[in-house]
């Protein structure tokens, strides 16, 4: 007797994926401290940002180790366009709103021009031709003073949208809460991943998402069925940007203030290590992966005093961003060893678990009552 039946009920309809929605927009504002907004704004930017990174080395089998440069571009971008021009700093004092919008634009442009080269490469020799973005981004940031404010940074103009400000001036409040500047933006950045996380999904369940997984699987198979592989990659690789622009956008939000350092190696190969934990070409495993990557490093801070082995910066111990990197980078290999589908392989190994362990109790009980007493 097949066992099919007895497997649980595990869809969600869309009400109730909506109804989850709105509550995690809508109630963490009112109950968390700024320091758990800020770890879920921190989470948020780099769940966008690898859902793009995803898309790109997760589905369509394209390593990219230049992803940190595309984060910048948005970064800077959107400074950019938004400031005003003074003293010896340039910008275009465009209304934060549009800024936004051309920083996602910015980015694509710089992926279509890399495009070419990324639809003709393939693995470790696009990784190597990717990296070499980062290389030329961080010379860009450190000596282009007038655009990036050079090794101090910029200052990051509040985004406006409507009569909202995304800051804790002009004082504004909810149901008896204050809403200040982190509490404005998680709106807005729940408000960004939802569309970003279900277009990544449409894409990937369509007919574009299984020409992508061909052409990572099985590239001459692809061509032969037709598939224009070079154009697919140029593609991907510049939508995989815009994620990434509009990923480092927000995090110059959450920052207010944009610092070349940050936009690094050590940036790039955290994305890796994120969708490698989460789970290659998958929405939600790039959303889990980016969590833990993210916020690993705000809790360690917060809480290292309590931990074992984990010293304040600068006191000669292990600091919580190296503690972090050591046990993230654990995480991979153990994901690598015993989980192939990351976290998000997790769920449905405890759902056939549970599955079986029902079929064979249900098999089990007509034995047991045949049997005299």
């Amino acid at each position: 007797m097949s066992d099919r039946r007895f497997l649980p009920r595990t869809r969600m309809t869309p009400g109730v994926l909506l109804t989850a929605g709105l509550v995690f927009m809508v109630v963490p504002p009112f109950y968390l401290d700024t320091f758990w907004l800020q770890t879920g704004l921190f989470a948020i930017s780099a769940a966008i940002g690898a859902i793009g990174l995803n898309l790109l080395t997760g589905s369509t089998g394209q390593l990219s180790m230049g992803h940190a440069f595309f984060l910048a571009v948005g970064a800077y971008g959107y400074v950019y366009l938004a400031s005003p021009a003074e003293d010896d700093m340039t910008g275009l004092g465009l209304p934060t709103g549009l800024a936004f919008l051309g920083a996602i634009v910015l980015a694509g442009i710089a992926g279509g021009l890399f495009s070419p080269i990324a639809g003709r490469l393939r693995g470790v020799y696009l990784g190597i031709a990717s990296l070499a973005l980062i290389f030329i981004g961080q010379h860009v940031l450190f000596n282009a003073e007038s655009v990036t404010g050079g090794f101090n940074g910029r200052n990051v103009p509040p985004l406006q949208l409507g009569p909202v400000t995304m800051a804790d001036t002009p004082e504004m409040a909810a149901l008896g809460v204050p809403l200040g500047a982190p509490e404005r933006l998680w709106f807005f950045a729940v408000a960004l991943l939802i569309p970003a996380a279900w277009i990544a999904r449409g894409i990937l369940r369509g007919r574009p998402g299984r020409a992508m997984n061909t052409i990572r699987d099985h590239e001459i198979a692809a061509s032969v069925m037709g598939v224009p592989v070079a154009r697919y990659r140029a593609g991907v690789f510049v939508l995989s940007s815009m994620y990434a622009g509009a990923a480092g956008a927000l995090l110059a939000l959450v920052f207010q203030r944009t610092v070349p350092e940050y936009f690094g190696m050590f940036l790039a190969l955290d994305y890796l290590a994120m969708i490698v934990i989460g789970g290659l070409g998958s929405v939600g495993g790039a959303v889990a992966g980016a969590v833990f990557v993210s916020a690993l490093p705000q809790l360690l801070t917060r809480f290292g005093d309590d931990l074992p082995l984990v010293a304040a910066p600068g006191s000669g111990g292990v600091s919580p961003a190296e503690a972090a990197r050591i046990l993230y980078g654990a995480a991979v290999v153990a994901v690598v060893l015993f989980l192939p589908r990351g976290l998000a392989g997790v769920w449905p190994m405890l759902r056939t678990a549970v599955a079986r362990r029902r079929a064979s109790r249900h098999l089990t009980t007509p034995e047991k009552e045949e049997q005299p007493a």
